[in-house]
């Protein structure tokens, strides 16, 4: 089977989708990627994925744009005649899935989050209900990565829910990301791990960070992430600096070996204001870090509260202040049973290995 999978950048298909689409390739399907060109496109093709570059704008909307959007999709889908088209992120699920209607092709949506777009209420949310009715009638399947996005989708008539399915995000490789720690009480280090967006949390987490150093001298705060001066809740990097200056946070940069950097931490923090399944957060657990993250959706769903984390309010500095207080105050013990709880769910829950089983079965049903 030739399938064809489409994102808005070729970073989130190598970071989020590469072990399913290595998987389909070894069994015998003809992998296409197409997305906008970035670093990641030619550890794509590396892999032997066809990559094949489309500018897709997820920062902006205009609808003259949109339309020769949906005409530039129908292009290359024509041209590759892909027997099924899997699509990620607002704008493919969008208008990739118009495109493909034109075509008469099946198609398979994954809902991976809902994005500033919806975080943020306005006019544009509007527009983009309206555009999720109108072109997920013409998708096969639509999956989504918690079980609150499939309800509100459903609850606002998106998307019926007999053609949804729920899969745990893009997995971990619980082989690989696993470490027995060693809590170093004396330089505590908290760990943030995500793009450098306000709609993570991260001025939460620098207003939190400031208050703990007052009373806990040597405690660590890291920073690891990269910055998205495009997007509407982007933090840029002068203001990252003057953190930094103010010994406030170590800026880590962007990585792609997440595990060396989890393998120094105490705790993971993600104080988001909403996800599609956490990436970080999964990969944390599997690592047996403690973590701290926000009551809502997406981040809710990786944590049991008090077992494996606490959870915070969202928005709320000073709650996310009380919850590392109440992690400092743990035992070494307490916090390695604490991890070793978050390891034994993410085995049990979002091994790699479970979640392309589950993709490959809705693939299959189309």
């Amino acid at each position: 089977m030739k399938i064809v999978f489409s994102s808005s950048v070729a970073w989130y298909v190598f970071n989020f989708r590469l072990d399913l689409l290595r998987s389909l390739q070894k069994d015998g399907h003809e992998i296409y990627t197409v997305a906008t060109y970035d670093n990641y496109a030619k550890k794509l093709v590396a892999c032997g994925i066809t990559f094949i570059t489309l500018k897709v704008n997820n920062n902006k909307t205009n609808p003259l744009q949109d339309i020769l959007l949906i005409f530039r999709y129908f292009k290359i889908y024509k041209s590759i005649k892909p027997d099924l088209i899997c699509h990620n992120t607002i704008k493919p699920n969008i208008y990739g899935t118009l495109a493909a209607r034109l075509l008469n092709i099946s198609v398979v949506n994954n809902i991976s989050g809902l994005g500033t777009v919806f975080i943020k209420r306005s006019f544009l949310t509007i527009i983009a209900i309206q555009l999720y009715k109108f072109s997920q009638k013409f998708a096969k399947i639509v999956i989504f990565q918690n079980k609150h996005d499939q309800k509100l989708f459903n609850d606002m008539n998106i998307v019926s829910l007999n053609k949804t399915r729920v899969i745990n995000g893009c997995g971990v490789d619980t082989s690989e990301f696993k470490n027995s720690h060693k809590f170093r009480q004396e330089n505590f280090t908290f760990l943030f791990v995500g793009r450098l967006l306000k709609d993570k949390g991260i001025l939460e987490f620098i207003e939190a960070a400031k208050r703990i150093k007052r009373q806990h001298t040597k405690v660590k705060f890291q920073v690891l992430g990269a910055f998205c001066p495009q997007n509407r809740s982007a933090i840029h990097m002068n203001q990252m600096n003057e953190w930094v200056a103010d010994k406030v946070v170590d800026y880590l940069g962007f990585t792609d070996q997440v595990k060396t950097v989890m393998e120094n931490a105490n705790c993971l923090v993600l104080p988001s204001y909403r996800e599609g399944l956490s990436k970080a957060l999964i990969e944390g657990s599997s690592m047996s870090l403690p973590i701290i993250t926000s009551d809502t959706p997406g981040c809710k769903d990786v944590i049991v509260d008090h077992e494996t984390g606490f959870l915070c309010q969202i928005k709320d500095s000073n709650d996310l202040f009380l919850k590392m207080e109440k992690i400092l105050k743990l035992s070494p013990d307490q916090l390695v049973n604490m991890g070793n709880a978050g390891r034994m769910r993410a085995e049990s829950l979002f091994d790699v290995k479970d979640v392309i089983s589950a993709y490959k079965s809705a693939i299959m049903s189309t």
